[in-house]
């Protein structure tokens, strides 16, 4: 189950205060505009990450035959790409006796735990007894410090 946490109300607030601020200084919008504004870009946010976890969950549950692969799973250090995107590197062991593909769900979490994004990898056909990669890439600019996870891993 993908599970798909949404700025709570204190983030909320805090943006709203922030944007409050600024618009008290600035002078170009009123307060109440601009705490709407940032409402507004709160719930886009929200509804992205419904879409990317809506969308991962379908590519998993397209997987056939499917065993748990989750410990054959590494993932490298998180950088951003020349489009803003942020990236991991994502190892697969295959520990099959046969050719296997994997598809690998990635969560890109902020520094207390806030999921930003998540996206499915599939590496496919691995040799036996091989490794294989490939890159997790958000589907969005992700700011700020971002972690990532391995969420769901399946070998088929």
């Amino acid at each position: 189950m993908i599970r798909v946490r949404r700025p709570g109300l204190p983030v909320v607030a805090l943006v709203a205060v922030l944007a409050l601020g600024a618009a008290g200084c600035s002078g170009e919008s009123t307060p109440g505009g601009v705490a709407s504004k940032a409402a507004s870009a709160v719930a886009s946010v929200g509804a992205e990450l419904d879409a990317a976890a809506a969308d991962a969950k379908k590519k998993l549950a397209s997987v056939k035959d499917g065993v748990n692969a989750q410990s054959d799973v590494k993932l490298g250090a998180v950088a951003q790409d020349a489009d803003g995107r942020t990236t991991v590197p994502v190892t697969v062991s295959n520990t099959a006796p046969d050719q296997k593909s994997f598809a690998v769900q990635v969560n890109f979490r902020d520094t207390a735990g806030n999921l930003l994004d998540t996206v499915v990898l599939t590496v496919a056909d691995v040799a036996a007894g091989a490794t294989g990669q490939g890159t997790a890439r958000s589907t969005r600019s992700l700011s700020g410090e971002v972690k990532a996870e391995t969420g769901t891993a399946l070998r088929y």
